[in-house]
């Protein structure tokens, strides 16, 4: 196991999260110290979750342009992912995800089961995402969906049968990694 030695930090400008440069030095494969440096971004840990419904067979995605997705290769900036957001200040990671489904898809869901935590950009962001499933049914939506408008989210829900996922999910046309490993653990385990 290595040892990591911070030798110097500096934020990097103003911004939501604080960006910063971190120059540390850890012990090299031979044994000798190396020194390197990192830009690290400082993100809260977020939840992710993918809602079904087993008796009508159908998952709810959301559908959001990412603007930086346009600047390697997705023309639309679009992507098609599952429901997901940052922890509030105060709040648990679980209040998180029920929160954020409301908001993003309109229903209120109580009963969440964790798969896991990931790093989903661990060379360069803090953020640690929970990872959730839970069932859905359509007498449980309390709201439009779509997203804050103050926060200019503009969300669009998806509902699709399980079939279509998986087909989309065999071609590779996922490109959200939360969603990936929540879409393959769905198929593997749950449905």
């Amino acid at each position: 196991m290595s040892t990591i030695k911070i030798i110097n930090k500096k934020t990097l400008g103003p911004s939501k999260y604080k960006l910063e440069n971190v120059t540390y030095e850890m012990q090299g494969n031979d044994g000798k110290p190396v020194q390197k440096e990192c830009e690290i971004y400082h993100r809260p840990s977020g939840a992710a979750i993918l809602l079904y419904d087993p008796e009508r067979k159908k998952l709810l995605l959301t559908k959001q342009m990412r603007l930086p997705t346009y600047f390697n290769g997705n023309e639309s900036g679009d992507l098609i992912e599952v429901c997901a957001g940052l922890t509030d200040e105060g709040e648990t990671v679980e209040e998180g995800a029920i929160r954020e489904v409301k908001e993003e898809l309109g229903f209120r869901v109580q009963m969440l089961k964790k798969i896991g935590s990931v790093y989903l950009s661990p060379g360069a962001d803090i953020e640690l995402s929970h990872l959730f499933v839970a069932e859905y049914h359509p007498d449980m939506k309390v709201a439009q969906g779509g997203g804050l408008e103050k926060e200019a989210e503009n969300i669009t829900i998806l509902e699709l049968d399980y079939e279509e996922v998986l087909q989309q999910l065999k071609q590779g046309e996922f490109q959200d990694a939360k969603t990936l490993i929540l879409l393959q653990h769905f198929f593997m385990n749950v449905k």
